[in-house]
This record gives structure tokens, sequence and C-alpha cells, in this order.
């Protein structure tokens, strides 16, 4: 089983080592996310022989802002080189090149549930479910290593309820701990909200819609924040300090500055410099 840290290495997208799956196996629309339209399993043309992106440097500036936020947890290279042992999509039969396809969105779920449960194994308040947490993990880490037959027939949404039920219960312990109101927001539509200095501490905020809202200098510390939207909040000054569940893909869609304090588990988005 992996330790804490080796396990935030594995589960972060290393594009060197993938065969560009989320460039092809994924769909998308047009929209403010994406410049054009794209088919699931069809190369985006803006993917080189070589598996590189052409534009990935003026992704944003090309309106591709969709590619910047998206990460796959490492499932790519684990589908690329353990999953079907190094071979090339485009190499091979179209029967193999779609059933990587099939696979990569089942193993990027996987991965992501391998995140919250190597996460949850970090907090010393969830110690009464820590056993029941390295079950979770062992049994997730099993699935991951399937064959592409298995993971294509794989029931993800019943695993991950089995997974969300322990979940739940690290947050409620986790958050016990929490000085003060511990908000519910569970699911709440906050779209749009001023929530400017908010005090959200050890709030859940488990799968909020919080797009554009302005989160400026909001307290968010020991929040539970595992599927809350932030496409365009701006977390300007924010703490996020001891906040959990909190995925790079989650803080890539948001806005933020060099005064926003975060959680050791994410990095500072790239995009975020020019807004300081």
């Amino acid at each position: 089983m992996r330790d804490h840290q080796a396990g935030r290495t594995e589960l972060r997208g290393d594009c060197e080592r993938c065969f560009g799956l989320c460039c092809v196996a994924l769909p998308f629309t047009a929209s403010a996310d994406f410049a054009v339209d794209k088919a699931a399993g069809t190369p985006c043309r803006n993917l080189r022989e070589d598996h590189r992106c052409g534009i990935h440097a003026r992704l944003r500036q090309k309106g591709f802002t969709g590619c910047t936020v998206y990460d796959c947890f490492g499932a790519g290279q684990q589908v690329s080189q353990i999953t079907f042992g190094g071979q090339d999509w485009r190499t091979g039969p179209p029967e193999r090149a779609r059933r990587m396809f099939d696979v990569f969105p089942v193993v990027r779920q996987l991965h992501e549930l391998l995140w919250y449960l190597t996460e949850a194994l970090a907090l010393p308040a969830a110690r009464p479910v820590h056993a029941e947490l390295r079950k979770a993990l062992e049994k997730t880490e099993e699935l991951t290593g399937g064959a592409p037959e298995e993971l294509a027939g794989l029931d993800v949404a019943a695993h991950r309820q089995e997974v969300n039920v322990l979940l739940l219960r690290t947050s409620e312990l986790a958050r016990a701990g929490t000085k003060g109101r511990r908000k519910d927001r569970r699911g709440a539509d906050l779209m749009g909200a001023r929530l400017r200095g908010a005090d959200l501490r050890g709030a859940s905020l488990r799968g909020a819609y919080l797009i554009a809202a302005d989160l400026t200098g909001a307290d968010l510390r020991g929040a539970d924040l595992i599927g809350a939207d932030l496409r365009d909040a701006d977390l300007t000054d924010a703490d996020l300090t001891g906040a959990f569940f909190l995925t790079q893909p989650q803080l890539n869609a948001a806005r933020g500055s060099a005064g926003t304090r975060l959680p050791g588990s994410v990095t500072r988005p790239g995009h975020w410099t020019a807004q300081v």
C-alpha cells in the first residue's frame, strides 16, 4: 500500500509517460472552456504526433482554459504504461485504442478516490476510521490494477458510493475539532454569492456550487471542499489552511492571489500570478 507522500506523487498527471489520453478519449463542447467541439475518441487538433500539445504554453489565450484546469490524477500514465503495458493507441488495432479510451475515465475516477483516501489517512482526527480507510484504499488500488476488460465493466458509481460513506465520516471527525459554528452548506447553491470575509471554518461545502462566488479574504480553514465547484470563484487572500479534499483541478478553475493561503496538498496555479 502506498505511503502518503509517495501516493501523492503517483496521483498527479505525468504527461511524459502518457499517450495524450485526455486529449483523445474525452469529449468537449465549444464554450468558455474550449474553443471547439471534439468528440470522444477523436484526437484534439492541437495534439502532435509525439503526444504533446502544440499550444501548451498558450492554451488560455487560444480558448482552451478547460485543458489548464483538468488533471487526470495519474490515470494517464497508469493506463498507458501499466494497464496497456506501454502500447501506444496510435500503433495498435482500432479495438485496442477504443478500449484504452473506455478504460481511461474509469481509472481516472479510481485515482481520484485514491487521492481522497490517501488524504483521509493523513488526517489524525480520522484515526477512528483509519483501518476502514486502509481497506478501502487497498481495494481501490486492486481495482486500478485490473485487466482492461475488467476495468471497462467496473461499476465505478457503486464503488464510489462505498468510499463516500467513509469520506463523509472522515469529514465529520476532521471538522468536529473546529471552534465555533460549523456550517453545513453541503450541495448549496452559492453561485455568485457574496462571501467576502465569510467565516467558513470547518464548514461542509461538499458539492456546493461556488461558481463565481466572491470568497475574497474568506476563512476556509478546516473546511471540507470535496466536489465543490470553484469555477471562477475569487479566492484572493482567502485562507484555506487545513482545508481538505481540495484537488488541483478545483483550484485551477478558481482565481486567487499571492496572499491566498493553501493546504500543502496542492500548488498555487501559475495563471494566478498575472492576477496579483
